[in-house]
């Protein structure tokens, strides 16, 4: 069951409650229905399910549904078996590369502030192209 699907289910009133249940170094959504099925909170786009390796990121996104009461097991928890997934690698690569980004952007801001601020006359766009085909036809010369 996704987000979605736990929102609308829980929003018809078709759920029962949740636990938040370890496992390994991850917890789980579990979630009982009203109809008597068990389901596991599974990511957006796919139907493994969704590990948070932050308990409080787990109830912050049942209290976005709206869900403020459950159970909690932890029996099967261990805390030294980090979870790594995809999405912290992706999230630490998405930062990294905002941070070479933004410092490309601010060296490119400073390279065009200098330029504008150079007391230096212009040259023309056509004179400068001239320069340089003049240049290329003398290397092609040699």
């Amino acid at each position: 069951m996704t987000i979605e699907q736990l929102r609308a289910a829980y929003n018809a009133g078709g759920v029962e409650g949740v636990t938040l249940k370890g496992a390994g170094g991850s917890f789980l959504v579990k979630i009982a229905t009203r109809s008597g099925a068990d389901a596991l909170l599974a990511k957006a786009r796919s139907a493994e399910p969704r590990r948070f390796g932050n308990l409080a990121a787990a109830l912050n996104v049942l209290r976005d549904i709206g869900i403020t009461a459950g159970q909690f097991d932890a029996s099967e928890w261990d805390p030294d078996e980090k979870l790594e997934t995809a999405g912290n690698r992706g999230r630490a690569e998405a930062m990294r590369k905002a941070h070479q980004a933004a410092a490309y952007s601010e060296w490119l801001a400073g390279e065009i502030q200098e330029a504008i601020d150079d007391p230096e006359p212009s040259i023309p766009h056509e004179d400068v192209l001239a320069r340089m085909d003049a240049q290329i036809a003398r290397k092609l010369a040699k």
